[in-house]
């Protein structure tokens, strides 16, 4: 089933977009927009409000396949391409991602909750993406070995991998699609992806300006539906052979197993559990505006977000109380309201947050404010600040993702960054301190894949995003990002 123009939700779901044609409610596979034979779909919902915005189409098994077919038979012409020539493609659909910014903001506000001048960053974020690999397109070069053979010449070839597998998540559905699909892309590989069931919107208009903009049909494919459905056939089939994904490590887990067969390249952001140590001797003020930053950005919904907030006892009391009163301050409500905080995405992360704080309570924290839900509806949390937190909390153990902040304070360096990395997860860590000397030590001794210095935003399209331990394989962004989905071949001739 195909058709060139569907946007029958317009009217029972969103508002204020003006071009309604990026509203798609079908799968793009091959430069065709395809729904399920049976007619099956997902039901999509705003958590704001819990009103039905509209159904997406639930492809099965085989129609997942269709879009491996047409991602292979993309890939031996858009690889073939000058680089060049990429490079001009993608330049257009960067330009017309940010042309649509406010329709693209608004769709994703309405399908995600996010506060909307937070969906109009993440838009610029997507869009960068896309801007940094039609440059980065042009530049894997060739490079020279000096040879160990008399007669011989030696090269090392960067070479795209093939057809690329993409799961993206609920939180950033904009960004982390082109993240990763931008890279492929640039790289000269073709791409199948699969949004979050929850927020699918958001791909399937990208899918529609990546059409406007000419690239080539079966290049990026966008296929909708559930998880458990359109994933498989990926992960088994041989003719796939990257997988990037974007999620918790539980579900990393399970697609690194099934993975194993084929024995795909993996490269997987999961889940963070990040610290922030604040010294005694830091800009408290500073301090205390980067680690809410840190703490309440997307609504706390967010794998860099703050878990654990360590703070040297002769500032502790003074910290706790300035943060508690901006926390305290903090808006609630619909994102089209452009609050400080949105809804959460579903009714199972807010039972992870009264579960959190239950249990912190339990353990001998005190909620200094909130602590419960929010009179804005069923999916809203009070922003919530929890002192004393002991160690053995649930908060202190598992990410809470959502605007609960436990702190507690700490004595020595050395307990801090024991604290710190006691976690089976290595993304992000924060380090607040003035001493230069500290910055360096505690910066090597903390087992993170980032660190962030005296401040919270990190990350960028020329960065490589990524941690270690059980926060994941590879990096996204930057040239690195790009180089993941590449293969290197080395190439020996005789000078004969």
């Amino acid at each position: 089933m195909t058709d060139s123009i569907h946007a029958a939700t317009v009217a029972t779901g969103f508002s204020g977009i003006q071009d309604t044609a990026l509203i798609r409610d079908r799968s793009f596979i091959g430069g065709e927009w395809v729904g399920n034979a049976e007619g099956r779909c997902v039901e999509v919902h705003n958590p704001a409000n819990g009103e039905l915005i509209g159904r997406v189409a639930a492809l099965d098994a085989m129609e997942s396949l269709r879009a491996v077919d047409a991602a292979e038979a993309a890939f031996d012409d858009w690889s073939g391409l000058l680089p060049q020539e990429r490079s001009k493609l993608m330049r257009r659909w960067f330009d017309l991602v940010l042309d649509a910014k406010e329709d693209l903001a608004r769709l994703m506000t309405t399908e995600q909750g996010k506060p909307i001048s937070e969906a109009r960053g993440e838009i610029d974020y997507a869009a960068s993406f896309i801007e940094y690999y039609a440059e980065e397109a042009k530049r894997p070069n060739t490079e020279n070995v000096t040879s160990h053979l008399p007669d011989a010449e030696m090269e090392v070839w960067r070479e795209p991998i093939g057809v690329c597998a993409l799961i993206t998540p609920w939180n950033f559905p904009a960004a982390m699609l082109t993240r990763k699909a931008a890279a492929a892309m640039g790289a000269g590989c073709t791409v199948v992806s699969h949004p979050s069931e929850e927020t699918p919107y958001s791909a399937l208009a990208l899918a529609e300006l990546a059409a406007r903009a000419g690239i080539p049909a079966g290049v990026f494919n966008v296929v909708t539906g559930e998880a458990t459905t359109i994933c498989p056939p990926w992960t088994e089939d041989t003719r796939v052979r990257a997988l990037s994904f974007t999620g918790s490590t539980r579900v990393g887990r399970i697609l690194y197993r099934q993975c194993a067969d084929t024995v795909k390249k993996l490269i997987m952001e999961l889940g963070g559990h990040a610290p922030v140590l604040v010294f005694a001797d830091a800009d408290l003020e500073d301090a205390i505006d980067e680690a809410i930053k840190a703490k309440f950005a997307t609504s706390g919904q967010d794998c860099l977000a703050a878990n654990r907030i360590l703070v040297e006892r002769p500032i502790y009391e003074e910290f706790c109380k300035r943060f508690t009163a901006k926390t305290s301050a903090m808006s609630v409500g619909p994102g089209m309201d452009d609050p400080d905080i949105g809804p959460m995405m579903n009714a199972g992360s807010v039972a992870k947050q009264l579960e959190h704080i239950e249990d912190a309570v339990a353990r001998g924290a005190k909620v200094l404010t909130g602590g419960g839900r929010h009179p804005a509806g069923e999916l809203f949390v009070e922003p919530t600040v929890l002192v004393d937190v002991p160690r053995d909390a649930k908060m202190f153990h598992e990410e809470t993702f959502g605007p609960v902040a436990g702190i507690a304070p700490f004595d020595t360096e050395a307990e801090a960054i024991a604290w710190a990395n006691d976690t089976e997860y290595g993304l992000v860590a924060y380090l607040d301190t003035m001493d230069p000397r500290r910055i360096y030590r505690v910066g090597r001794a903390l087992k993170f894949g980032m660190v962030a210095v005296n401040r919270t935003k990190v990350t960028g399209a020329p960065i490589p995003f990524g941690g270690v331990k059980q926060s994941g394989l590879g990096r996204e962004g930057g040239r690195l990002g790009m180089e993941e989905f590449t293969e290197i071949k080395y190439f020996c001739r005789d000078w004969v």
